[in-house]
Order: C-alpha cells, then structure tokens, then sequence
C-alpha cells in the first residue's frame, strides 16, 4: 500500500482538536448521548415524534399489578383485581433496614412516567420514602415523600409532574447508563414507572442533582410550551366550510409535493345533538392511501358531545373549535374530508396548516383509527382490544369513550400492551383511569386535563360544569370520557403492537365502548382496524335515572 494511503486511513480514524487531545473520528459524528437535555427537548419537538426513533428503544413498565396474572388460560388470575400493596419485585435490607423493591432494571434507560395514587382516597397524603439509586449507587439520586416528589409541588415543578385527580404524575425524564433501582421505606400501594430501554451499548448521561439544577431553566421553559401549545405557529392556511349531507362530504387538497400537515381544525355550527361528535368523521389520505378514518370526537379527545379540554397534542375550545397539532408529512400530496353519517344535515368548518417537511427513511405517516361496540357484556371478564398492529411504527395515544348504565365504577380493567410478538405484555396496568393517569375512578367523577391526559367528560360533568366540592357522590353512570397522547413515553414497535384493556366492572351490565387510536407507521404498516359506519350509529343511549 502506498505511503498517502496510509496517511489517508489514519487521518480517518484519528482527529486532532486545538487542545492536543486526539479522538477517533467516528466519535465526533456519533449522535449525542440520551440525556436529561435531549429528552426534555424532544418532549415538546413534535416533529420528531412522525420520525421512527434515532435511538431505538422499547417502553416498559414496572407496575404493582398482581402477579397472579400470569396467562390467559388462567382467567381466575388473568383478571384479578388485587394490584396494590405487596405486589413487589422483592423485599432487600440495607443497614438492618427493609426496602420493598418497585423497579429494578439493568442497562441504559430513562423513566419517562411516574403515577402514584393517594392512600386514601377522601385524604391526600402518604407517609411512604421513596428512594431512587442510579448505576449501582449506594446512596440514592433522589429520595423523598412518593407523593411530593412527583406531583407538582416538590421536586418537579408543574406541569412536568403535577396532582391529578387523587395522584401525582411526573413526565421528567430520569435517565440512567446501567441502571435504575426505586425502593420505598414501607409497603408500597399502588404504583407505575413507565421507562425506555434503550439497545445495549446506547450512551446515556447518568442523571444527577447538579444536571437537574444546571436544567432548571430549560424545564421552566419546556413548562411553559406545553401550557402554550400553539404559540409560535404560522404556516400557510388552507380552509373550506359548508354543508354537509350524507352523501356530500367537506374536502380539502394538499398542497402536492412533500410537505406536512402541521395544525388541522374543525368547527360545527351546532353540538346540541352529542352524537354529532360520533357521527362526523374526519377521512384523511397520503400519497393515495387512506391513513385516517375516525369521528371528531374520538379524534380530537372530547368522546360523545363539545366537552372543552386543552393537551400539548390537541384543543377543544369552547366555542366548539377542534384542533389537533400532530405533524402529518407525506411525500406527494393528500386529501382531508369531513363526512356526515347522521340523519341531519351539519355545518362544518375545516382548516388545515402545512409546511415543508424533509421526507427520509425515518419519516412515518400518521393514522388514526376507531373502533366501537354496544353492548359490551361486563361479565364475564373479557379483553376489549384497542388495536392490533403489524409492522414497523411508533403508538401515540388513545381516546376512550364509555357508556355505563349504573352508577357503580366501570374502570378496574387493566392495560396489556404486547410489543414486538413478546411472550408476556411488557406494560401491565393497575386500572382503567391509572392507565389515564388519575386514581380512585369510582369518586374522581370531576373534570381535569394536563398536557398529555384528561379526562374531559364524567357522569354530569365536565370543563363547562364542575364537580362541586360538596358533592362527594361516586355516581358514574352515563358518559366517561378518557384520553391521552404520549410524548417521551411514545411506544416504537418492530414488528407489532396489541394493545387490549380489561372490561372489569363492580357490576354485572351491559355497556357502551368506543376508542380512537393514533400511531405512526410506514407504509406497509398495518391495523386490524377498518372503517366502521354501521357501528358509529349504534351510539349508546344515556340510561334513564331513577
């Protein structure tokens, strides 16, 4: 081999910087590590969420649900409902001292979500340690009150972590290079931390107490987009209103080329029939392939009925305005459409923003499906599947809309979420609302919303009609309302996703589901979802009170 050729390999794989240090050249193009930084940046980089993951991951979960439920073949465990105090990965000691052990995991990670429900459900407060050890550590990162650390008021400032109702629910991201161990000093109740495993090998930036005050300006500003979600926003309009008839639908082209639909809104003159909300779908196709069959209301978050609710993702306003903030890129153009399957005519607005978008083999379209059922028997206890994916592609969020007909609590069904064809879900849940990110279901009747989860509608109430505090009533019968959109604690999945929610109710009834579904995917992904216009007219009758 010639002498420059030599030279020419060595230059390659060895850079001198302007302090004398030399570090190989692949160093200085390998992406920056994961870290507190990056994850609070991608947290509100909605472009970054239609693009399969640069540092592929997979989201698990530690939760307290009952290790009884070992597989389906076994109902009488599958379904049980004990998911709280006991339900441990083991018991340690450490200086003559138990330590009940709620997570324990090895390799490079980050927990993305944090929910811990109160003790009591008239009183706020626990008495629990909550203790976090990072890499192997024998002191631990973060320790303190399991409430107060994680609920708005104490480490984490709002709305990063805040109470929902009856919890504390943290969104900042603990990362971790080897691993993450989270102990209480008693026995624990209730709980989940939600986590990305990232590949072996993947660099990640440890977190610390110095890089957590070092950010604290970064997170107060983060806090702030996500309260503001629609600041900033100026790309181009295009709009369209008119009448809608059976058989005469609202539509709008895209602009032709690659570009991304970057805001999407929609307005009815009226919502005094509720079932508008069903019976008004909203149709969109990419490149000659139909992407989004799904009704506004399951679409936009606000289930049957205007029921007013702000997320990072998606508004409902007052005035009955519904906008939606996923970036939706597609390579050569598109169409949206509104499409009437009531008995009355309606008249729709609709509007759609779009820029430029740089398509590459990362860039995924977005979809939206919906699925409905009445009746939905309560027992015997069963598995209502959301949906079923095939393919490559990253789950975004859920709207679940249901119709109890007695005013017991409906929620005890847990979350099982398969990924990639694996043996045993990966996330297993605690209950209905804990998956949404409140507690104690059957009296948490008020209306709340945050960034990433709401529940905008419960019994009676609702944004526009709130729960009084002298009402302490449990009564949920008729309308729930439940949704959330994810942002670090996305779910990407090689080759599939099913994600299936228990029908566990307190009795044995008759009730109504339905549920929108949002992903991103590839164009050769697939759902078991189909459009569905029979069902969205078999909209569940409220129950007659007594």
């Amino acid at each position: 081999m010639k002498l420059y050729q030599l030279l020419l390999i060595a230059s390659s794989l060895f850079l001198c910087l302007p302090n004398g240090a030399c570090v190989q050249a692949q160093d200085i193009t390998d992406p920056q590590p994961v870290s507190m930084e990056s994850l609070l940046n991608e947290m509100v980089d909605r472009d970054s969420i239609a693009r399969y993951p640069e540092r592929d991951f997979r989201l698990k979960q530690a939760s307290s649900y009952n290790r009884a439920s070992k597989t389906p073949d076994d109902a009488k465990g599958w379904f049980n409902n004990k998911d709280n105090s006991g339900q441990v990965i083991r018991v340690d000691e450490k200086d003559g001292k138990k330590e009940w052990v709620l997570m324990d995991h090895q390799g490079p990670g980050a927990i993305v979500r944090s929910w811990m429900p109160w003790r009591n459900q008239k009183r706020p407060g626990s008495k629990n340690t909550m203790r976090i050890y990072l890499d192997g550590q024998e002191t631990p990162v973060i320790e303190g009150n399991v409430l107060k650390l994680f609920d708005g008021t104490g480490l984490v400032p709002y709305p990063l972590a805040h109470q929902s109702l009856r919890s504390a629910v943290s969104f900042f991201p603990i990362t971790y290079q080897k691993s993450c161990k989270i102990v209480t000093d008693q026995k624990p109740f209730f709980f989940q931390f939600t986590y990305r495993e990232y590949d072996k090998g993947t660099p990640v930036e440890t977190f610390t107490m110095e890089g957590f005050e070092a950010n604290r300006a970064l997170t107060k500003r983060i806090g702030l987009q996500l309260l503001a979600p629609t600041i900033g926003q100026t790309d181009d309009a295009v709009a369209t209103k008119g009448r809608l008839t059976t058989d005469k639908p609202l539509s709008l082209t895209l602009p032709e080329g690659t570009a991304a639909i970057s805001e999407l809104s929609v307005k009815l003159a009226d919502y005094t029939d509720p079932k508008v909300t069903r019976q008004t779908v909203l149709k969109i196709e990419f490149d000659d392939k139909e992407t989004v069959w799904c009704p506004i209301g399951d679409f936009f978050g606000c289930g049957i009925g205007l029921n007013p609710v702000q997320g990072w993702y998606r508004t409902v306003a007052e005035d009955g305005t519904m906008t939606c903030r996923w970036i939706m890129p597609y390579q050569n153009g598109g169409r949206v459409s509104l499409v009437n399957f009531g008995d009355n005519d309606v008249e729709a607005e609709l509007s759609v923003k779009t820029r430029d978008w740089k398509w590459d083999e990362s860039s995924m379209y977005f979809n939206a499906a919906w699925r409905g059922q009445y009746p939905v028997p309560t027992q015997p206890y069963s598995d209502w599947n959301y949906v079923t994916l095939t393919g490559r592609g990253v789950y975004v969020g859920d709207t679940l809309t249901v119709m109890n007909p007695v005013d017991r609590w409906w929620g005890e069904g847990d979350e099982k979420i398969w990924v990639d064809g694996e043996d045993f879900p990966s996330i297993f849940g605690t209950g209905t609302e804990d998956y949404y990110a409140y507690s104690w279901g059957g009296r948490s009747t008020d209306f709340y919303e945050h960034p990433f989860h709401a529940q905008p509608l419960c019994n009676k109430y609702n944004k526009l009609n709130r729960k009084p505090k002298s009402d302490q009533s449990k009564n949920t019968q008729g309308y729930s309302v439940e949704t959330r959109s994810r942002s670090l604690d996305t779910m990407p999945f090689g080759t599939s996703l099913q994600l299936d929610m228990e029908v566990w109710s307190w009795s044995d009834c008759d009730m109504g589901y339905g549920v929108g579904v949002y992903w991103y995917g590839f164009a050769d992904t697939r759902s078991n979802r189909e459009p569905d216009s029979q069902e969205i007219l078999n909209v569940p009758p409220l129950p007659v009170g007594p």
